[in-house]
């Protein structure tokens, strides 16, 4: 099992990576580095499926062919023609446009599924959604997915703005609810999503959102422990109009007693 990576660690090789780095240029934020630590190591121990949106001017593609496992495929997307220029030995570039679905199809067929897609592409909001809404099935089980830049979803000419349900962001955070909805208590406002079932978790960072898929073909089960005896339950599903265990021992919801 990878060992945890503490929130400020970097791994040793994206430093030293980009002292070595050539002619094809490299933009990131310096925060992203610890997170690539902490999200992709587990990813460099056996060859992957590696589907990056961007290509911009071709640096990204070292960096992580040489970050993973040699056998790993490697694939990279643009929808500039300029871009095809950057491929090197043991990557594949390929041009089209990340909100086209024929185009992202044709991607699947020819490489997916994949264990971890990386989306540095247009970063406007409506490419973003729909780059996610088409490619979350051909994630495998366990896999990442993971939309960078997410800072212009707060900005409205990609598409976004504060607040603003268009936006990546505001989306991501009905992943949020669509992953509780095991729990629901309101099913009018508030049905089961079926992508609870594949939800395991999201992970916000500063301008990066990681989704990362658990297939799950069994509602989730609780458990009760005492004296060495484990018994499972499922009985919170069968429950409605649930009120605290603890309500009116603790201050929550008592009418105020105080005199004048």
């Amino acid at each position: 099992m990878a060992k945890g990576y503490g929130p400020s660690e970097v791994d040793p090789y994206f430093t030293e990576y980009l002292k070595t780095t050539g002619d094809k240029a490299l933009t990131k934020w310096q925060h992203y580095l610890p997170v690539y630590t902490r999200e992709l190591s587990r990813f460099r121990q056996e060859p992957i499926r590696f589907l990056e949106i961007g290509v911009f001017q071709g640096g990204s593609l070292p960096l992580w062919k040489d970050f993973f496992c040699k056998e790993s495929t490697m694939v990279f997307i643009d929808i500039d023609p300029d871009c095809e220029k950057h491929e090197i030995e043991d990557t594949n570039v390929r041009i089209g446009n990340q909100a086209d679905p024929r185009f992202l199809e044709e991607v699947v067929q020819e490489f997916g599924p994949f264990d971890l897609i990386l989306d540095d592409g247009s970063h406007i909001s409506e490419h973003q959604i729909f780059s996610y809404e088409f490619l979350w099935p051909h994630i495998n089980n366990e896999g990442l997915y993971i939309v960078e830049d997410t800072h212009t979803s707060y900005w409205p000419g990609f598409g976004g703005g504060y607040q603003n349900a268009a936006s990546f962001m505001e989306y991501s955070k009905s992943l949020v609810d669509a992953m509780h909805s095991w729990y629901t208590d309101e099913d009018d406002v508030f049905p089961f999503n079926e992508r609870a079932k594949e939800l395991c978790s999201i992970r916000y960072y500063d301008s990066i959102v990681v989704i990362e898929k658990l297939i799950q073909n069994a509602i989730p089960q609780s458990f009760f422990a005492k004296n060495g005896k484990i018994e499972p339950s499922q009985s919170w599903f069968k429950k409605r109009g649930r009120t605290s265990y603890f309500a009116g021992r603790d201050g929550w919801m008592r009418k105020d007693k105080s005199t004048d």
